[in-house]
This record gives structure tokens, C-alpha cells and sequence, in this order.
């Protein structure tokens, strides 16, 4: 069964989750980051390049030639992504994504407005009423004890 992670209290959305893909690689995991809408999905391609001082987090969209290579992906648009091997799905859409199951593992990360909070409890329920074992971390307590 899938394992889930809601990060919450996110000052910035995408520079969690461009930390979180650099997490999953640091520990050879495969990341798929599920980014429906097109704008967000240019931020976070914008972002992984520069994420990391020292380098990049290698990354290129699900349907590219390199994409059975390239440890992040990105999917964005209706479009379901195929099925390519990936431990982690970072999911950036409002929804729930329909194949989130087929991961070992799904992170889910929620801003502070109340829009996101919103969607965020929305997903959290999903996944609760059907029995999903969900993790919770406070991104603002973990800022506090640093």
C-alpha cells in the first residue's frame, strides 16, 4: 500500500518540493512530480535547474526521449502519465492524482493560505477514508526547532 506524507505550512510550495525531489534522489529514488497545470509545471522545471547551489537536479518531462534515463520526471497537462518506474510521486496538483497507488510512496505538500489548506484537507480525507496510513509534517515546527 502506498505510504503518505503531507508537508504542510508551506511558505513556499515549490521550493519545498524541489527539496523533497532532491531528498528522493540524494536516496536513489525515482520521482515522478505530478504537475497538471502547465504554469506550475514551467515553475518547477524553472526551479529544479537552480535548486541546489552546486548543481541541478536532473529532471525532463514524462513524454521526452531521455525520460526512461532521467531520475525526475514531470508530468503536467489532463494528460495521465505512462507508466514508468518511479518510487516517489510529488503530487502539485489540487486534486488527488487518480494513479497515486501505483508509488511506494506519495508527498503531498500544502501551502498556508486557506485556499490551499482547503484542497490539502480535502486530499487528506480522501486518502484517510480509505484506510491510507498518512504522516504529517509541520513545516513551521520544523523551521522553529532550527
Amino acid at each position: 500500500m502506498t505510504s503518505i506524507d503531507f508537508y504542510f505550512n508551506a511558505g513556499d510550495r515549490l521550493g519545498v518540493a524541489c527539496r523533497l525531489a532532491g531528498k528522493a534522489l540524494r536516496q536513489k529514488k525515482r520521482v515522478l512530480i505530478y504537475a497538471p497545470q502547465p504554469d506550475v509545471a514551467q515553475k518547477i522545471d524553472r526551479m529544479l535547474w537552480t535548486a541546489q547551489a552546486v548543481s541541478f537536479i536532473p529532471h525532463c518531462a514524462v513524454h521526452d526521449p531521455l525520460a526512461a534515463s532521467t531520475p525526475v520526471l514531470i508530468a503536467s497537462g489532463d494528460e495521465l502519465p505512462p507508466e514508468l518506474a518511479c518510487e516517489v510521486l510529488l503530487n502539485l496538483a489540487a486534486g488527488c492524482p487518480p494513479f497515486f497507488e501505483r508509488h511506494e510512496r506519495l508527498l503531498e505538500v500544502v501551502a498556508q493560505d486557506d485556499a490551499e489548506r482547503q484542497t490539502g484537507r480535502a486530499r487528506f480525507k480522501f486518502y484517510r477514508d480509505r484506510g491510507y496510513a498518512i504522516r504529517n509534517h509541520d513545516l513551521l515546527a520544523s523551521e522553529a526547532r532550527e
